[in-house]
Order: structure tokens, then C-alpha cells, then sequence
């Protein structure tokens, strides 16, 4: 049972505990998210991310002494700027593709040879359908034929987010050993 510090309310203790959090480690978890960031305004729009999940989470398995488990308000911090960054990230690529301004020659070379890799993917893939890796592979081609992350190729399947990694990354490394990557194909261009 649940060993509550004042009163025998879940909500209450919830509240205590984050406030002696924030009297306790509010500094602390600020520095860790500037290291995360390399900026102070994002970093404590972070850590007031963190007060707020913690305040609507009421979870009490990561309660620790009279606050809240140091490492996983850590571990939350830098999950959840790996995700803002991320999104960022994919944000400002689809921004890059759908844009106008062409950066580069086309390459048509370059061109062919993604294409080539593209197909024999798809193919390896479509083999592999009919090995007893047809699970693994077609969680990969879910992944890698949308644009969704991990978790919500999770929810569409209805499995957890790890499982998604493992085949991901377990197709991941079977495809880097048996598909040559386009540029080390060809080497001799300029």
C-alpha cells in the first residue's frame, strides 16, 4: 500500500510532492535541460512541461523520498526534446521538399541508383514475407513506407512501441549487410 506523507489523498500527496520537487530540484533539472537545449528559454519551458505532466500523471511508482524519482524527471526531459526535435526536424524536411527553390543539380546518376535500392528493398522485403522474419518485416515496411514515428505505427498495429523498435532495427541491420548502400556502388563520381 501506498505510503502517503500528510493526508490519505492520492492528489494531495501528488501536489506536496511536487512542490517539494520544485523547492528541492528546480535548479538541478533546469541545468539538465540547458545542457539538453543549449538554451534557457526552452529549457524552462521544458521543465514547466515536466511540472505539468507530473501534476496530471498522479503516479505513485515514481514517487521517491518526499518527491518525484530524479531520474525519471531526467529521463522525461530528454525524451521529450528528443521528440520536439524530431518533429522539428521533420518539420522543416517536408518544409524542404515541398519548397520551390532548387538547391542543387539534379543528379540523375545519383537519381537511378537511389531508385535501384528503393527496389531492392521493396524486394528483399517481399522475400523475407515469406521467412519466418514476415513479422519483423512487415512492421518495418509499415514504419518505412509512412511517415509515422514508432509509436504511431504502434497504435495503428495495436503492439507496444519497443517491439516496433526491435523489428525496425533488427530489419535495419539484416538489410545493411545484404543491400549495398547507393554511394558505395558508385564510388567514381565527382
Amino acid at each position: 500500500m501506498l505510503k502517503t506523507m500528510d493526508s490519505g489523498s492520492l492528489c494531495i500527496e501528488c501536489q506536496q510532492r511536487l512542490t517539494n520537487l520544485y523547492t528541492q530540484s528546480h535548479g538541478w533539472l533546469i541545468k539538465h535541460a540547458i545542457k539538453l537545449t543549449k538554451n534557457r528559454e526552452e529549457a524552462e519551458d521544458l521543465v514547466q512541461e515536466l511540472y505539468e505532466y507530473l501534476h496530471l500523471k498522479c503516479n505513485p511508482k515514481i514517487f521517491w523520498g518526499t518527491a518525484y524519482h530524479m531520474f525519471y524527471c531526467y529521463r522525461y526531459l530528454e525524451t521529450r526534446w528528443i521528440n520536439k526535435v524530431k518533429k522539428l526536424n521533420r518539420t522543416h524536411y517536408m518544409a524542404e521538399i515541398h519548397s520551390e527553390e532548387v538547391h542543387e543539380e539534379y543528379d540523375e546518376l545519383w537519381d537511378k541508383d537511389v531508385q535501384r535500392a528503393h527496389d531492392e528493398v521493396i524486394r528483399e522485403l517481399k522475400r523475407l514475407g515469406t521467412t519466418r522474419m514476415w513479422a519483423p518485416a512487415k512492421i518495418f515496411e509499415l514504419y518505412w513506407m509512412s511517415d509515422d514515428t514508432l509509436e504511431e505505427v504502434a497504435k495503428k498495429i495495436g503492439i507496444s512501441k519497443s517491439t516496433v523498435y526491435l523489428s525496425v532495427r533488427k530489419i535495419r541491420r539484416y538489410l545493411n549487410e545484404v543491400i549495398p548502400k547507393p554511394d558505395e556502388k558508385h564510388t567514381d563520381r565527382t
